[in-house]
């Protein structure tokens, strides 16, 4: 099958809800990109069709998606906006306790 993303999708499990019209059914985020997802939706419970809001439970905005394609209990979505990314904050962190952990070697060193 021919993969025609534009953006590699991020293998994840990220717990999420989908709504739509004031119904809500909790369902598990696959994979993502800043451009879309797959979405498992429990066995058994048919997904939403066409539209749908998702929201990751980590992040808790709401981001409008777009239902491409559906195959069972699974649907591949296109995000209508950019949902939010922590990767910046995540980056820096990790830039900060990079910084701290050389110096501490530096220390135990003696430099």
């Amino acid at each position: 099958m021919d993969d025609r993303r534009k953006q590699p999708r991020d293998k994840v499990i990220f717990g999420a809800t989908a709504s739509k019209d004031q119904k809500a059914k909790e369902c598990v985020v696959r994979d993502i990109s800043e451009a879309g997802a797959r979405v498992e939706f429990p066995l058994g419970h048919r997904p939403l069709k066409e539209q749908m809001s998702l929201t990751i439970e980590r992040d808790g905005r709401p981001v409008s998606a777009d239902i491409m394609w559906m195959k069972g209990n699974v649907v591949g979505v296109s995000f209508n906006e950019t949902p939010v990314s922590d990767l910046d904050a995540r980056v820096r962190k990790s830039e900060m306790k990079k910084r701290e952990l050389q110096m501490e070697i530096q220390r135990l060193l003696g430099k």
